[in-house]
């Protein structure tokens, strides 16, 4: 909104029942005046010269304004005959209505008014447009804060057969995740800006007159009350209505000389005349307190004749159907999915198909049942190319009984269904992990979007097997989603996931074990035996083969050194404690020659100092163990680990690693899963080399609450590579509480003061000050301010014994 000061009309300053009588007022002093002057005898004086001119003013300065009173009667006599402009008949105003209307007036009149001229809309919409408008274009055009996008890659020229497939369907998914809504909005927004800074650059701003006597006469400020009133002589009878005559190359009428003549005698007056003085110098205008307009920043059409429809429609719209429909798809949004993104009739269907003891291909055989996969095969007819497709998928394999990797279980889970989308999906399922070639364009592509279905599928999947406890689903999810990323069948080689190699390569290279081997321990055997499994006819060209060596030199493999449970500024672990899972590691690629050993300072977990408040309070720092064997602060860094090298999955991914522990003896998961995507040290340096930088990670959970040793196996499975997994035994011993009294009263007794005899004598000794005791945590304030220098080479010391000796079962 905004408010102009408007002058009133002399009809609107004065009460109703003067602007009445204004032309019975105007007759009635004229008939005096004429009858006074004219019955006079001619020689006989009628006054003083000055009060004949006072007469005279004051008979010419009636006669104008009751020739504008004149026509502003016409005009509201009108307005009451007509409907007024917004279609609402006026009715003519009752006795109480125009006393109240005369009692407004007479003290201030206000008036809603629309922004005809685009003085002001165009500031409003474009500050409201660019309200919304610049946010979001900041946030399409700012640096990709995506992990995907800034995580390093694997560095690599192998490009698989369908790889434009591939390609294709990662790009619609980037597109899809740009939100075309969103660019479409930020456009409309700054056409829309663009137009109001146009309508602002033309439009001409209307300049506010502020009323001066001065300027209306046209003399100087400093001009004295004789000048003022000699010159208003002069332009009185030089504007004088009756003298005066209206030139119509200068589009002058009778009534705008009126009004100029009135507008002179009221600045003359303004500065002669005492009430009419004050009334200026209080107000800032001779006829007193000034109406002011209230206008709406918005234009006038939006309520003109014929719009009024078109402006309830966009109200209808706006309020009535799209407000109605984003709250509306956002409730039933929520709740047609679950947390994971999936449709809750398909984690219905995958509650209905949880077995304890199911493996991987089991799980694969339940994640066809996700009504997912309809979104994708609504497109052909259900039975279109199933057939070609069991035929291919079961038909004899090069290093497997079937091409897709199946089973006779499996091929038996299959026939069991019956035909339609569920058969289709886990067929083309089967055959994407066989990497069975399909020979046709459509179902090719179907073949790789299933992997990500399937995989968003799986996430649902385990939080079932989360929520049930048992160890074989959940560590079978992860390992199922190691398979889908990698298009790898559950029972196959972990040497499929290097480039160019195939079933019957991973058959030269075993020869007839019975297990499988690694990648890790492929690389880990020396190169010439290496080349000679791998390299030769019908098997891997030399280039090829140092295509697959530099791949699998640049694969993260997390390699655990050590793994402890502790309580941070604690000794022991007491019952229901807040206890930590340390694991402390390396990331060593496959094939990395040359290892150094492991600094033991790198397997503590020191403890922050008491007066280290960045780390206590949770800040990008930790404590290390410097090399005189002093606890040190220093930065922390997240560093993402490289993208995962997956040429058959249509997504990019970064790989993430899972933790927790489980109950050999029952069967069942003692601590859930804790994700780790981010590390705390490179993993490469600038050349790409490994840093061998020792890795920590932290999970806590509650202590049991009973005292005793507790066994645990703990696993860390990377969801990404398959056989980059680790299991080991773990030990917790939780102590009973006086045990943890008694240390810590033995903490509490004091060491000798350095300026003391007994540290002096200790000094002389050993050739090093006493070591300070160490403060305990709780003490008053006072005792804090001067415990400044308390030791912490104790705190250094406290996790050794805590910590447990790991037992590898890998």
């Amino acid at each position: 909104m905004h408010v102009s000061q408007a002058p009133p009309s002399d009809s609107d300053s004065a009460p109703m029942s003067v602007r009445i009588l204004l032309p019975t007022y105007h007759h009635f002093y004229c008939a005096c005046v004429s009858s006074k002057y004219c019955g006079r005898d001619r020689r006989q004086s009628f006054g003083s010269e000055k009060e004949d001119n006072k007469h005279t003013k004051d008979f010419f300065f009636l006669n104008c304004l009751w020739r504008t009173q004149r026509s502003e009667v016409a005009q509201r006599e009108a307005t009451l005959q007509n409907p007024s402009e917004d279609g609402i008949a006026a009715v003519p105003p009752s006795t109480k209505q125009r006393r109240r209307a005369g009692l407004e007036r007479s003290t201030m009149s206000s008036d809603y008014s629309y922004d005809d001229e685009a003085q002001f809309f165009p500031y409003f919409i474009l500050t409201l447009t660019g309200l919304v408008t610049l946010p979001l274009t900041y946030s399409l055009v700012r640096p990709s804060s995506d992990d995907d996008a800034i995580a390093p890659r694997i560095q690599t020229a192998y490009r698989i057969k369908d790889a434009a497939v591939v390609e294709s369907l990662r790009s619609a998914q980037k597109r899809k995740q740009r939100r075309v809504k969103r660019t479409l909005a930020a456009v409309a927004g700054w056409g829309l800006m663009a137009l109001m800074v146009y309508l602002v650059i033309v439009t001409e701003p209307a300049t506010v007159k502020i009323w001066n006597p001065y300027n209306i006469l046209g003399i100087s400020e400093s001009a004295s009350e004789k000048q003022i009133k000699s010159h208003y002589k002069r332009l009185s009878v030089k504007f004088h209505p009756d003298k005066i005559r209206p030139d119509p190359a200068k589009n002058q009428t009778v009534e705008s000389l009126n009004d100029h003549y009135v507008e002179l005698t009221k600045a003359y007056q303004a500065l002669t005349d005492e009430d009419v003085r004050n009334n200026y110098i209080q107000y800032g205008h001779p006829d007193g307190k000034q109406s002011f307009s209230i206008g709406i920043a918005l234009p006038k059409f939006i309520v003109s004749d014929g719009n009024g429809k078109y402006l309830v429609l966009l109200y209808t719209g706006l309020l009535g159907v799209l407000l109605p429909y984003l709250v509306g798809s956002w409730w039933y949004g929520t709740k047609r999915r679950s947390k994971e993104g999936v449709l809750m009739e398909s984690a219905n269907n995958l509650f209905r198909q949880y077995d304890e003891g199911m493996d991987e291909a089991g799980i694969v055989a339940a994640l066809s049942a996700g009504k997912e996969f309809e979104q994708v095969l609504r497109r052909d007819q259900a039975e279109s190319g199933l057939s070609k497709i069991e035929a291919r998928i079961t038909a004899e394999g090069e290093a497997s009984p079937l091409a897709g990797g199946l089973s006779p279980k499996d091929r038996q889970k299959l026939e069991d269904l019956e035909s339609g989308v569920r058969r289709k999906a886990l067929a083309l399922l089967w055959a994407y992990l066989g990497r069975v070639e399909l020979d046709d364009a459509t179902l090719t592509r179907a073949k790789y979007e299933m992997a990500p279905i399937a995989r968003t599928l799986n996430k649902s999947f385990a939080a079932i097997a989360l929520a049930y406890g048992n160890t074989g689903p959940i560590a079978g999810s992860f390992y199922a989603n190691q398979h889908l990323i990698q298009a790898m069948p559950p029972r196959a080689s972990p040497l499929l996931q290097l480039p160019h190699f195939t079933p019957r390569i991973v058959l030269a290279v075993e020869g007839g074990a019975k297990t499988h081997m690694t990648v890790q321990q492929f690389m880990d055997l020396p190169d010439a035996q290496r080349r000679r499994l791998a390299v030769g006819r019908g098997l891997l060209t030399e280039a090829e083969y140092r295509a697959s060596m530099a791949v699998g030199r640049q694969m993260p493999y997390l390699r655990v050194a050590k793994a402890f449970f502790k309580v941070t500024g604690e000794r022991v672990i007491i019952p229901s404690s807040l206890v930590s899972l340390v694991i402390k590691g390396r990331f060593i690629p496959p094939g990395t020659d040359k290892v150094p050993p492991i600094d033991e300072r790198e397997l503590e977990d020191v403890d922050p100092a008491e007066d280290d408040l960045e780390a206590l309070m949770g800040r990008k720092t930790k404590t290390v163990k410097g090399a005189d064997g002093r606890p040190v602060s220093v930065e922390e860094k997240t560093v993402l680990p490289p993208v995962t090298f997956a040429p058959h999955y249509a997504r990019e991914h970064r790989p993430k690693w899972y933790a927790f522990l489980s109950d050999s003896k029952q069967g069942k998961m003692a601590v859930p899963p804790f994700t780790f995507d981010r590390f705390d040290a490179p993993m490469l340096d600038e050349a790409g080399r490994p840093t061998f930088a020792m890795q920590t990670l932290k999970a806590q959970f509650a202590a049991p609450p009973q005292a005793g040793h507790y066994t645990f196996v703990m696993h860390v499975i990377c969801d990404s590579y398959v056989g980059f997994d680790t299991k080991m035994e773990v030990t917790l011993v939780v102590e009973e509480e006086g045990k943890a009294a008694t240390l810590e009263a033995e903490d509490d007794i004091s060491e000798p003061d350095e300026d003391s005899i007994a540290g002096q004598m200790h000094a002389l000794k050993t050739g090093q000050p006493p070591p300070q005791r160490r403060r305990r945590q709780a003490v008053d304030s006072d005792e804090e301010e001067d415990s400044d220098e308390s030791g912490t080479d104790e705190e250094a010391d406290d996790t050794s014994d805590t910590n447990t000796d790991t037992e590898d079962e890998a």
